[in-house]
């Protein structure tokens, strides 16, 4: 369960100030997949990176609680110059985790061969998203945060972590930010549309896709 009290997040331009988050109070349930969705710049990766605790919100509080991941897919925290080995092996100690089981479930996960005991730097962006993804299925965290990772990698590669991801959420919850209706479909129960700085819960995927339909058809898919 992740708890949003009050949060407020703008970003100021040249010419304006912009809300992304506007004194958002609201509870993702616990043990649940949901979908969130809006148009493009309605601020879903923002969102998902303060519940992340990558990005501070302006005002309010954010609690978690349980086990938390960081947006799966995202390799911005590795370290360059360490090999996918090390830094596997560090965010296995971050989490409390068996560092030699998280490394060979990776190894065989990640299918990254010899360059797994490379650089982190020597990486295609394809290599690193596969890396980030291994480290994060491997860990069994109470709520994931996915940003569009299942677009990740060749067919074959794209349908094991598609299978991994479903095995995780028997057991976990998510918050799940994606392009593809029919990926979030499948993977989510419920959604929550943000616009204009406000979050929609519904229960059911379907309503929130309905409801985003509306809103792309009244101002458009982007700002």
């Amino acid at each position: 369960m992740i708890e949003l009290l009050g949060v407020t997040k703008t970003y100021t331009g040249r010419r304006r100030t912009t809300v992304v988050i506007d004194d958002l109070t609201f509870t993702f349930p616990a043990g649940k997949a949901v979908g969130l969705i809006g148009r493009n710049g309605a601020g879903k990766s923002t969102l998902l990176g303060m519940i992340a605790g990558a990005i501070r919100p302006d005002r309010g509080e954010i609690v978690r609680h349980g086990r938390v991941s960081y947006p799966v897919g995202f390799a911005g925290s590795f370290s360059p110059d360490m090999t996918g080995a090390q830094n596997t092996r560090f965010v296995a100690r971050l989490y409390g985790v068996d560092s030699d089981a998280l490394v060979e479930f990776v190894r065989r996960f990640a299918s990254l061969g010899p360059h797994f005991n490379m650089p982190f730097r020597t990486y295609s962006s394809g290599m690193r998203s596969r890396l980030s993804f291994g480290v994060s299925m491997g860990i069994p965290f109470d709520t994931y945060l996915v940003d569009e990772v299942t677009s990740v990698g060749d067919k074959a590669f794209r349908k094991r972590s598609q299978e991994v991801f479903e095995a995780r959420m028997q057991n976990a919850g998510a918050i799940f930010v994606g392009h593809s209706p029919d990926t979030m479909r499948r993977f989510c129960s419920a959604g929550a549309v943000l616009d204009a700085g406000h979050l929609h819960y519904h229960e059911d995927i379907g309503d929130a896709f309905a409801q985003y339909d509306e809103i792309v058809a009244r101002k458009g898919s982007a700002k």
